[in-house]
């Protein structure tokens, strides 16, 4: 048997939904057996599927305990406390992610995760105790290649990644990426637009002119801020946000990014002497146009990274 007393970070979910991520080992039959067998209980009653919990609820599990064991929340640990912190508050922190660091747990098991130091972090601070936890762990709101470096949104609390999870679907936020080409973009500012293509088992994208049943429409605007000898620093942004939509995106018209292994040009790498793509995800403006509850303060807020690596060598290429 177990017991569960709703806390703010769990109010608001199905019944089934905190279930699976309170109790990862219990089979999904045996979930929907216990509400339908009254095993499972809400505040000592019968409960279905989609009841919504409440803050102070109490959820009762009467089934086998191999059935109810709880993952080692503290798995964490092991990656570093640190991270490079462009801004913070009691419901987000705006991460400065680096290059090679991977934001969640990758194919090789990595532990020094983003995600991971995140937690450690807040652990340290004392605002994410695990046992406390029944669903909720903080968690990133955006994502970014491992080797693409940049801001990244992560959520302290439910109702924080409730509400970012729903600008980012929304379009409500305007991101900003600096990026050095290989080639000089035909215009100095354009929206250009194409379909992409993706390959989940190769992790590839292809971008093509012309829309087929399998492909998606990326649109891409970019603005030339320097160039010389055949290189350009560009700012870009994204219309839409697909896999990998700026560096194949802007190969695709002719320019893609210094660095890039899997769509650039490899001489123009080696010569440069680029090992990973120069793009940088620099600005994060929020633009609300629907309610935003308890980040309605962050509306209009603009943050920027002040040392970006791809300006850096962008000067120094200039010298």
């Amino acid at each position: 048997m177990k017991r569960f007393i709703i806390n703010s970070n769990d109010a608001g979910q199905r019944v089934d939904k905190f279930i699976t991520k309170a109790c990862p080992a219990l089979p999904q039959s045996a979930l929907y057996k216990g509400i339908r067998t009254k095993n499972i209980k809400l505040n000592r009653k019968r409960c279905e599927i989609s009841t919504r919990l409440s803050e102070g609820d109490v959820l009762e599990l009467y089934l086998p305990d191999d059935m109810l064991t709880v993952p080692d929340r503290n798995d964490f640990m092991a990656a570093p406390a640190r991270l490079d912190i462009v801004y913070e508050d009691e419901n987000i922190i705006l991460i400065d992610k680096k290059n090679g660091l991977v934001v969640h747990e990758d194919d090789e098991k990595t532990a020094d995760t983003l995600a991971n130091r995140l937690k450690h972090y807040l652990y340290d601070k004392g605002e994410y105790i695990p046992d406390s936890e029944s669903s909720f762990a903080p968690a990133l709101c955006n994502r970014l290649d491992r080797n693409t470096g940049g801001i990244v949104i992560a959520a302290k609390n439910a109702e924080a990644l409730r509400i970012m999870n729903e600008k980012i679907k929304n379009r409500e936020l305007d991101k900003r990426y600096l990026c050095i080409t290989a080639g000089v973009p035909p215009k100095d500012s354009d929206t250009v637009e194409a379909y992409l293509y993706k390959d989940s088992d190769r992790n590839t994208v292809t971008v093509s002119d012309r829309s087929t049943h399998a492909n998606k429409k990326i649109v891409t605007a970019y603005k030339v801020l320097d160039k010389r000898d055949g290189f350009a620093l560009c700012e870009v942004e994204l219309l839409t946000g697909r896999t990998h939509q700026i560096r194949a995106h802007m190969a695709h018209i002719g320019c893609p990014l210094l660095g890039d292994g899997k769509y650039g040009d490899n001489r123009k790498n080696r010569m440069a002497g680029v090992k990973t793509q120069a793009l940088y995800s620099y600005k994060l403006r929020f633009k609300f146009s629907s309610p935003s509850g308890a980040l309605a303060y962050l509306d209009g807020r603009e943050f920027e990274v002040k040392d970006v690596w791809v300006k850096t060598f962008w000067d120094n290429m200039q010298s």
